[in-house]
């Protein structure tokens, strides 16, 4: 019995293209084998316009290569009998150019030799003997070229091309052929330059001129040009001589581009490129487009494909109207499906006949166990089977109303539901009532929903009336009161009076009222009120006379329920703060009364050292002038200095102490627009007394023109005055040598923040601060000094800070070594902005840059 080998490698037997395409076909569905068919007529339509069109095509452009070629070989055979020529002729001028150079000739020899080679060689319309200096002196021309001797020698001596072409003879000593030149009205002609040389040595020049008609007529073989459009053109391509075939002038009227004309150029050497030889083949036969036949076929070809595309477009209309069915169908059966709400349809009797997905997943029961069920429904609770069937009946009568009636559902687990019926008749075709449709909302999540926001309501409401703060709410332009809570009731009762009266005194600007009682819509409708909406709420401090309270009264613009644009006011008493706040202030002021006053204790012997002084001279000048007086030794003019100098010495002891009574006059805050340099001077004249006690010299820099600010003066009087205060004190106690004891006030503007800002620098040569006492440098009651109370530089900080300004200290180093302090402080400058209207505080003009 024979065995089989099993082979160690699998074998793949050669699969048939037509087997894969079945295979392919088998696998596409129904659908789309329908699209491959119906594509099949349009695919046979195309293949069969494209192979007659490239049938055609492939004709007409070997008809047109052999047409090149044959107009190619045709153009070169006539350039190389035309050149051939201009060679003969051009060797034939050479020699009598070598004879005229090498030789004297009389003019009617010339004349004589011209004549004859004109006679041999027609192209040639004259000869002319130019010299070495471009004279002309001997010019034979034909009768139909005329023109005098002098003119050639303009042409050659002028500014025209030749004047090149001479130059370039005279230099290369070899025949130079000029551009071709077009004159109006005359034949174009061509210029050769043979130069004229005897013994190596140029001599001028024979210019022939040739005449393009000619060259054209003689030189193309008539054969040539009986075939072909030919012409001589230049490098530019205007026409010299012959004729050429224009895209314009050929008249197609059918297909614009199916016969192009076919061109050959090549240039015409000996000259150059500046002569161009062109052939241009004439149309004689009709082409494959113009053929009977072609028409023909392309006639039985459109009514072919005419044919076809009916077939297709019948069976694409079939087809889409098939796929449209389907669809629709299936779209209505996906709609019905995906909708959350309930459909159910039943017929006169009341049986159900239909129910969709979301009914029965919202009963829990299946469309099998619903439809033909006649009442009472399985899903019909039963403690409301009674009241369900008269609602049943109903809604068989038609009584149900528009609003549809809510009822409990019991689903399949047990489960009560609410739900909302509708109820409309069902009409067939014909229109006729064939029953009723039925459409059920499950609400049992907007119902709890709206009980716990009525829940939320009451709660927040209950928050809100707990407040001890007056909340109320009123529409723009309206004196209607939307809202206010318990505290509002109690102050301004249940009226809108209260509202406005707080939006008035808080500056807010009050809308002209409106009535909107004959009109749904309200003032504010169609404007952008959602920005208002959205702005940060405004506050503003009121003092109300008929309550005796201060009031914090904030605003905000919000959208009420009904969409209308209403204003909210929260209004907090505040009147315990704003008492605090006075006597905060009260004893602010004291504290800075108290610090000027300890100032001028601290400094009460250097006062009475200064008021010691002019005392003295007072003293010594009545002295000297009662003695003089007694023993009549004085005279009544030195008597008048004398009493003049006395009361000066009185002027200076009272400036002293006027400047010493307005520092330490206690009186109310002011700040007004002061200049610095008045307060800087006032500053350091008293400050001087302490600084000559204390043998400290001041050297102070003053920006000239500094801007105002707007301060208390005394107050910042008082923080130079204490500042110049410690440094004096400081560089004392270094105990520095005189020529270091120095203090440098500085005052000049500055940007702090992009904000301009005037700055004082007071720096000193003392030991400088530890940093010990560093951290607690502005603490008040806090003092390295013995006597002192530790008050100073923490009111010069409160005070400088309350002026929207900063300080700061730090030490000066040299290297390691603390060369003393700087202390810095700066003010905004006062701005000015613009006025508006008070409300209830007068508002400055002057504003301070933060």
């Amino acid at each position: 019995m024979p065995t089989t080998e099993k082979l160690p490698f699998p074998v793949v037997l050669p699969v048939s293209p037509l087997v894969r395409l079945k295979t392919w076909w088998s696998r596409l569905t129904p659908q789309r084998q329908d699209r491959f068919a119906m594509l099949a007529p349009l695919a046979a339509v195309v293949l069969f316009l494209v192979a007659i069109l490239s049938a055609f095509a492939y004709l007409r452009l070997e008809e047109i290569s052999r047409e090149r070629e044959a107009i190619s070989r045709d153009v070169e055979y006539t350039h190389q009998r035309l050149r051939l020529r201009l060679l003969e002729q051009q060797e034939q001028l050479g020699r009598f150019a070598r004879e005229v150079g090498s030789r004297e000739i009389s003019h009617q020899e010339f004349m004589n030799r011209a004549e004859a080679l004109i006679n041999l060689y027609p192209e040639v319309q004259g000869l002319s003997w130019i010299d070495e200096r471009r004279r002309t002196r001997v010019d034979y021309r034909t009768a139909n070229l005329p023109a005098p001797p002098q003119k050639a020698a303009e042409a050659a001596d002028g500014n025209a091309p030749a004047v090149d072409n001479f130059a370039l003879a005279r230099e290369l000593l070899v025949p130079i052929y000029s551009t071709p030149r077009v004159s109006p009205g005359r034949d174009s002609t061509l210029e050769l330059h043979l130069p004229l040389i005897e013994k190596a040595k140029f001599k001028g020049t024979l210019l022939a001129l040739y005449s393009m008609d000619a060259i054209f007529l003689y030189g193309i073989p008539n054969e040539i040009n009986a075939k072909y459009a030919m012409s001589l053109q230049d490098a530019q391509g205007t026409l010299l001589a012959g004729s050429i075939i224009s895209e314009k002038q050929i008249k197609r009227k059918l297909l614009p581009w199916a016969s192009p004309v076919n061109s050959y150029e090549m240039p015409v050497s000996p000259i150059g490129n500046g002569l161009i030889l062109q052939g241009q083949a004439y149309r004689t036969s009709l082409g494959v487009i113009g053929s009977g036949l072609f028409w023909l076929v392309m006639v039985l070809s459109a009514i072919t494909a005419w044919l076809l595309l009916a077939n297709w477009s019948h069976t694409r209309r079939r087809i889409r109207a098939q796929e449209a069915l389907v669809q629709e169908t299936a779209f209505r059966r996906a709609m019905e499906n995906s909708i959350l709400t309930g459909m159910r349809t039943m017929d006169l009797q009341g049986r159900i006949t239909y129910v969709n997905a979301a009914f029965c997943q919202m009963t829990g029961w299946s469309e099998a166990e619903l439809v033909g069920q006649t009442a009472p429904f399985p899903y019909w609770p039963d403690e409301d089977i009674e009241m369900l069937k008269q609602r049943l009946n109903e809604e068989l009568s038609g009584n149900i109303l528009p609003s549809g009636i809510h009822f409990r559902v019991k689903r399949k687990d047990k489960v009560i539901i609410d739900a909302r019926l509708y109820v409309s008749p069902l009409i067939d075709a014909f229109g006729h009532q064939t029953g009723w449709m039925t459409s059920m909302i499950d609400i049992t999540e907007p119902t709890r929903v709206r009980e716990q926001l009525a829940a939320s309501y009451e709660r927040f409401t209950t928050v809100l009336e707990a407040l001890d703060a007056s909340i109320s709410v009123a529409p723009m332009g309206s004196n209607e009161l939307l809202f206010a809570n318990k505290l509002y009731r109690q102050w301004f009762g249940t009226q809108a009076d209260g509202h406005v009266q707080l939006v008035a005194e808080a500056g807010v600007p009050t809308p002209v009222a409106s009535d909107e009682t004959q009109d749904e819509v309200d003032a504010f409708a169609g404007l952008p009120t959602d920005q208002l909406a959205d702005k940060e709420a405004e506050s503003a401090e009121i003092y109300l006379g008929t309550m005796g309270r201060w009031l914090e009264v904030r605003t905000r613009y919000l959208s009420w329920v009904d969409g209308r644009l209403a204003q909210m006011v929260i209004a907090t008493d505040i009147s315990a703060r704003r008492n605090a706040e006075e006597q905060a202030q009260v004893q602010a002021e004291r504290a800075q009364t108290a610090s000027r006053l300890i100032t001028m204790g601290e400094m009460a012997s250097s006062v009475a050292h200064e008021l010691n002084q002019p005392l003295t001279a007072i003293n010594n000048y009545c002295h000297g002038m009662v003695s003089r007086i007694k023993s009549k030794h004085i005279s009544e003019e030195e008597l008048l200095g004398a009493l003049e100098k006395t009361a000066k010495q009185a002027h200076r002891a009272g400036q002293i102490i006027h400047h010493i009574r307005s520092f330490v006059k206690r009186s109310e805050p002011n700040r007004t627009l002061a200049n610095v340099t008045t307060m800087v001077t006032e500053a350091v004249e008293l400050a001087e007394i302490e600084l000559r006690r204390r043998n400290v010299k001041l050297n102070q820099y003053l920006v000239p023109k500094l801007p105002a600010v707007l301060v208390d003066p005394i107050l910042i009087e008082q923080v130079l005055l204490n500042l110049l205060k410690n440094a004096a004190e400081s560089v004392d106690a270094a105990q520095r040598p005189t020529a270091q004891r120095l203090i440098k006030l500085t005052v000049a503007q500055a940007y702090v923040n992009d904000k301009p800002v005037i700055e004082f620098k007071v720096v000193d040569s003392g030991l400088g601060i530890s940093p010990d006492m560093m951290e607690h440098l502005y603490e008040a009651f806090y003092s390295t000094k013995a006597e002192g109370m530790g008050i100073g530089l923490s009111l010069c900080r409160s005070i400088v800070e309350s002026h929207m300004g900063r300080m700061k200290a730090e030490n000066l180093y040299n290297g390691a070594t603390v060369t003393g302090c700087c202390f810095t402080f700066w003010i905004p400058v006062a701005e000015p902005v613009p006025t508006a209207p008070t409300k209830r505080f007068a508002q400055p003009t002057l504003q301070i840059s933060p």
